[in-house]
């Protein structure tokens, strides 16, 4: 995600064009790079795999290969968060990854496709920084009142979620959203 804010709010349509468009902090570049980190690489790194991921099903009988790209919340929420590059290429995340299920399905390849949406988890993008063994930490008493579950994830959850959706052999082109009720909330 790109560090640089972008300044939605505005008392006038002049403002908003100077705050999104004018802004040096919203370039085409960093459009550029941020839709490349986002979506370009599930496309490719998930295209790039689909002959092992076949053989993977033709080895583990029952089973059938399985991609999971990670989006995100920010994908799927109304508002730009100040980021609007990131949310648009999240979205990006999220639709690619139904199409990409749906071509792999009409092709009769029997590999699934499938997104995790984290909510807020501890990460250098939403703490600003980690530790020497690379992990985040988020104060708990932060998400009271902003989240239904009244903290952040954890590790736990989100290996939850990816176990379910690897092995969950009837789950194809979804999104499964962890995000400890903040859709629920805003919603959506």
């Amino acid at each position: 995600m790109t560090d640089k804010v972008v300044t939605t709010e505005a008392k006038d349509a002049s403002e908003m064009k100077k705050n999104m468009f004018d802004s040096d902090k919203n370039s085409f570049q960093d459009w550029d790079d941020v839709y490349r980190t986002n979506v370009s690489h599930c496309y490719f790194m998930s295209t790039c795999f689909l002959p092992l991921l076949e053989k993977a099903t033709m080895h583990g009988h029952g089973y059938s290969g399985t991609i999971i790209n990670t989006c995100s919340i920010s994908g799927m929420v109304k508002t730009m968060q100040h980021h609007p590059q990131y949310n648009a290429s999240k979205a990006g995340t999220i639709h690619l990854t139904r199409m990409l299920a749906n071509e792999i399905a009409q092709n009769e390849i029997k590999i699934r496709v499938n997104s995790i949406a984290p909510g807020v988890f501890p990460s250098e993008m939403t703490a600003g920084s980690s530790g020497a063994n690379q992990k985040s930490e988020l104060p708990k008493d932060q998400f009271e009142n902003k989240v239904p579950a009244k903290r952040p994830g954890n590790d736990r959850d989100m290996a939850n979620a990816l176990l379910f959706v690897a092995t969950n052999q009837y789950l194809n082109g979804q999104t499964i959203t962890v995000d400890g009720g903040y859709t629920l909330a805003s919603g959506l």
